[in-house]
């Protein structure tokens, strides 16, 4: 009984000590987990306003709002690691962050598979800040979706299509996909057909087509941007000329879309009173076998009631 007795006290003893041990290691180590949480606050706190700086002097001497976007968002991040690190090593803690990178490094490789979607994705960002291939706002069809630049992300650009979806595509799919810039330049060029009658004198119906272009405030004319019309095709009934124009797209979609939509009435309209005749399609249908198996029936018209009864 004593013996057992002495155990119990000798265990009791070792807890007690263990704990006093790691109380004693803890208060020792308070001043610094205090000064790494410090650290941390005041490091996220620069870095954020550091990121929001370097993003306003990038853009102010780039003019490239993407391109500081993204800069700045790599700036913050950085530093708020170089922080976090500093802050572990302030506590007493570097083993920690030495344990850290190892296993970071080790299993880097088995990782690497698991989110080699992600790395790509952020390369391609990278990639995509400094090749430029679009600007905020600017309207651009990458694959199926066409919309406006939004926002270009460490992993994905967003677009915004005209009739109000968020569509986000992958960087490494930007990279992969042909981009079309509709506002690079700012300028795009509309086409549509007009069908005049075959008895028309074409030259005057092209004479009266631009000078409609000319008189239409939102379309372009100069030495690299000229309207024209050409003969297009000689269709059944008609003798289908092309017309096309350039027009602003630095307001794509809506203000060239209403452009367009006016050019074409003011068009038809101007063709109408000059005297051109716009026929429609003419069908012919054609019934096979004998007339007799087709009945026709001609009725003549009734009297007038009035008539018939004087």
């Amino acid at each position: 009984m004593n013996l057992l007795m002495d155990v119990n006290q000798e265990s009791h003893q070792t807890v007690t000590d263990s704990f006093l041990s790691f109380y004693d290691q803890l208060m020792a180590q308070l001043p610094g987990i205090g000064l790494g949480l410090l650290i941390v606050i005041f490091g996220t706190l620069i870095a954020t306003w550091l990121g929001q700086f370097a993003r306003k002097r990038i853009a102010s001497r780039t003019k490239d709002p993407l391109m500081s976007q993204f800069l700045s968002k790599a700036l913050k991040y950085t530093l708020i690691m170089i922080a976090i690190i500093l802050a572990l090593k302030a506590a007493g803690l570097g083993a920690i962050a030495t344990g850290i990178f190892t296993a970071a490094g080790a299993s880097a490789v088995v990782l690497g598979f698991a989110f080699k979607d992600i790395g790509q994705n952020f390369i391609a960002g990278i990639i995509l800040a400094f090749s430029r291939p679009y600007d905020v706002d600017d309207t651009v069809e990458i694959g199926e979706n066409f919309g406006k630049v939004k926002a270009l992300e460490f992993r994905y650009t967003k677009l915004k299509t005209f009739d109000g979806k968020d569509v986000y595509i992958p960087n490494s799919d930007v990279l992969t996909k042909p981009v079309t810039n509709y506002t690079e330049d700012g300028f795009f060029r509309w086409d549509f057909i007009v069908g005049i009658a075959y008895e028309n004198n074409i030259n005057e119906a092209k004479h009266v087509i631009l000078e409609t272009l000319e008189k239409e405030p939102n379309v372009i004319a100069d030495i690299d941007h000229q309207n024209f019309v050409i003969e297009d095709e000689l269709a059944t009934s008609t003798v289908n000329l092309k017309v096309y124009f350039w027009v602003d797209t630095k307001d794509f979609r809506k203000m060239a879309l209403i452009t367009k939509g006016s050019v074409v009435r003011n068009v038809k309209e101007a063709l109408e009173n000059a005297g051109f005749y716009m026929p429609a399609d003419i069908q012919e249908v054609k019934i096979y076998g004998a007339e007799k198996d087709f009945p026709i029936r001609i009725s003549k018209p009734e009297p007038d009631n009035k008539e018939s009864n004087k």
